[in-house]
């Protein structure tokens, strides 16, 4: 089917994200309270997207978040730079003792039986004190923005970051970008703004001005308060009970146009069963289904809306951008760290039926 949306031809910017920046040590396969050393990985689930649509897909993107004048955030900015990302910074003071500072997520990868396992150090972050008035988003749209997303991480982090969210929302939709939002339902963070039913609440809100939401079953259930499907799942990658909460999800929010998400059964930490699939215009579009080897796990639903977004964006049919959106999320978790190393040409090969013999 061709593409659901439309587009904006042109602008100064394909893409611009919302959301936090934050460091990720790695410990890799190593538990972390035994670990010794730690490789360092910029991320935000909203700059990935950003990042990789950038750097892989050669489209030209921008973020919008909190910078603090501290090491941490030199480092991340000269990251943020080296994806070829435009920053609009809202720029903290570091006091030197607690911050404001850029949030620590701690992982190691697991492998085999080992699950992996993430923990997150927000303290203090920069990002949760972004407010409105911040941005000043007529100017920064006004300079022409084919595209804007957010997820449910960046509103969950404080009572005032889901008025930021909002804000933006409605500048790109009076300047004719297209929305779309990430759900991201993180419990540990809901829990200290109110809960679930807050979740929902200012979830709900949000996706009234949405165009295109990414998230699974569970995910619209819990941030949403949408019912379950019907029926039990045969499995991880049946896509009927996804396309029957979709329905609901649809008939609550007719605002929006498309609804997709990543499927994988997990058979270890190091290798998962792969899929995606798709919802707009009344049809659905399910990705083949790949058995991956996974190095990194981190960052591969993120990948998967950036080759989403960028078919979209290129005026690919849905099938192909989901296809897209597939290979390079799949890509995306035999690399390490959230950001992507793929090449377009590598996407599409993957995309199109490429295998991994050795290319000489």
């Amino acid at each position: 089917m061709t593409g659901p949306l439309e587009i904006q031809p042109g602008g100064e910017f394909d893409f611009l994200a919302l959301g936090g920046l934050v460091i990720r040590l790695d410990t890799e396969y190593v538990p972390f309270r035994k670990a010794t050393h730690a490789a360092i990985h910029v991320s935000g689930a909203e700059f990935n997207v950003a990042a990789n649509l950038s750097d892989c897909f050669h489209l030209r993107t921008a973020v919008a978040t909190a910078m603090v004048d501290y090491p941490v955030g030199d480092l991340v900015a000269e990251r943020v730079k080296a994806m070829g990302v435009t920053p609009f910074y809202r720029n903290y003071e570091h006091d030197g003792v607690s911050g404001p500072n850029i949030a620590t997520v701690y992982s190691d990868r697991g492998i085999g039986v080992r699950a992996p396992v993430v923990f997150y150090n927000r303290a203090n972050e920069a990002a949760a004190l972004l407010q409105r008035g911040d941005f000043h988003w007529d100017a920064i749209f006004g300079r022409g923005v084919r595209w804007f997303h957010c997820g449910g991480l960046f509103a969950a982090l404080s009572d005032t970051t889901p008025e930021v969210v909002l804000d933006a929302m409605k500048a790109a939709r009076a300047h004719g970008a297209i929305v779309s939002f990430d759900l991201n339902y993180r419990a540990k963070l809901w829990q200290a703004r109110g809960g679930n039913a807050r979740a929902q609440e200012i979830t709900s809100e949000l996706v009234r001005n949405v165009d295109v939401l990414v998230g699974n079953e569970e995910d619209m259930q819990l941030s949403l308060g949408i019912a379950g499907p019907e029926g039990a799942k045969a499995s991880a990658l049946d896509a009927s009970a996804f396309v029957d909460v979709i329905e609901k999800v649809v008939a609550r929010f007719p605002n929006i146009k498309l609804v997709a998400t990543t499927m994988r059964e997990v058979v270890s930490a190091s290798r998962h069963r792969w899929s995606a699939v798709a919802w707009a215009n009344d049809a659905t579009y399910q990705a083949p289904t790949m058995d991956l080897d996974i190095l990194d796990r981190v960052g591969g639903g993120d990948g998967f809306a950036a080759g989403l977004f960028y078919g979209l964006l290129t005026g690919s049919p849905l099938d192909e951008a989901v296809r897209l959106g597939w290979a390079h999320g799949a890509l995306l978790t035999t690399y390490p760290g959230d950001t992507t190393m793929a090449t377009l040409s590598q996407v599409k090969a993957l995309a199109t039926g490429g295998s991994a013999r050795i290319q000489r």
